[in-house]
């Protein structure tokens, strides 16, 4: 990646008479010109709320309110590290998530819509099984800590326990469960290894584990590859359900009667995550498809 700082000329941005909104056409100009014609507005909008606290309706009313000199040199370098690809997540140290601000670094996946739906799928599953509170919540492979923080947020009265392999994980979504003052318990833990310290009985099991083959690799998109840690995207091609059958089997042990078990999966291995889970004897297996169509989330019982 060319890290080197772009000319004053990158853009038109020198012309310091120019208000946010004007500014903020400029820049999406300028995303366009460099290959993000798609995103170019939701980038750059994303930028002035986030960075700047600069809203929609500002940039549609307010023709008066001007950036520092500061403020345009800090704006002109995120312009160039997002053509550069760099996710614009890790740029603004924010992603959101189910209302919520997650702080995010290289360290740790960005959150995805996708897994926004399987925490509303969760919360439903609570409200609609579980009258008596509170309940026991694991989240194996927490990352961010977005799923365990949604949870605790959407369901307050549930005890949520976060476990992650990575000390660098954990310390990321430590520092967001305090930034958001929301309880939940961190553990440092390997799913392949559990230790007995985490072994507790469990109402729900949930997680979004590695489940892209290195053999997929060659179709994502590069700010994915060059940015993202590859520990938590990849398993190898030789076995696509090595996390998954690692925590059902750890599930089956902890699990209470009746408890559920959630994953996010790989699309391409819904059959076999199903045919996995009613050979370990789960019940009610379901799958359900993501907002782009795609089977993206199998939850499944414990048998009472």
């Amino acid at each position: 990646m060319n890290t080197n700082f772009p000319p004053t000329d990158f853009f038109d941005f020198n012309c310091r008479q120019e208000c946010c909104s004007e500014v903020f056409r400029h820049i999406i100009a300028c995303l366009e010109t460099h290959g993000l014609k798609g995103e170019a507005r939701a980038l750059a909008r994303w930028v002035f709320e986030l960075r700047f606290g600069i809203g929609q309706v500002q940039l549609l009313t307010d023709k008066d309110s001007y950036f520092s000199d500061e403020e345009r040199h800090e704006l002109l370098f995120i312009v160039h590290r997002l053509i550069q690809g760099e996710p614009i997540q890790y740029i603004l140290g924010i992603a959101p998530f189910c209302g919520l601000n997650i702080g995010v670094r290289p360290g740790v996946l960005i959150p995805r819509p996708e897994t926004e739906e399987l925490v509303a799928w969760i919360v439903r599953q609570v409200e609609s099984d579980f009258s008596a509170l509170p309940i026991q919540i694991l989240d194996v492979g927490t990352g961010s800590g977005c799923i365990a923080l949604a949870l605790a947020d959407q369901v307050p009265e549930a005890q949520v326990t976060a476990m992650d392999v990575s000390e660098d994980a954990l310390a990321i979504a430590r520092q967001n469960a305090q930034d958001l003052r929301l309880a939940v318990r961190f553990v440092h833990g390997d799913i392949l290894q559990p230790a007995a310290s985490v072994c507790p009985k469990w109402h729900i099991v949930v997680s979004n584990p590695p489940y892209i083959c290195y053999s997929e690799a060659k179709d994502m998109e590069h700010n994915v590859l060059d940015y993202e840690p590859h520990q938590a995207l990849f398993v190898p091609d030789n076995d696509p359900l090595l996390f998954y059958r690692a925590i059902a089997r750890y599930a089956l042990e902890t699990l209470l009667p009746d408890g559920f078990l959630f994953f996010e999966i790989n699309r391409a291995y819904a059959n076999e995550v199903v045919q996995m889970l009613s050979d370990l004897g789960f019940v009610r297996i379901e799958v359900r498809k993501d907002c782009f169509g795609n089977d993206r989330m199998v939850g499944c019982r414990m048998a009472g």
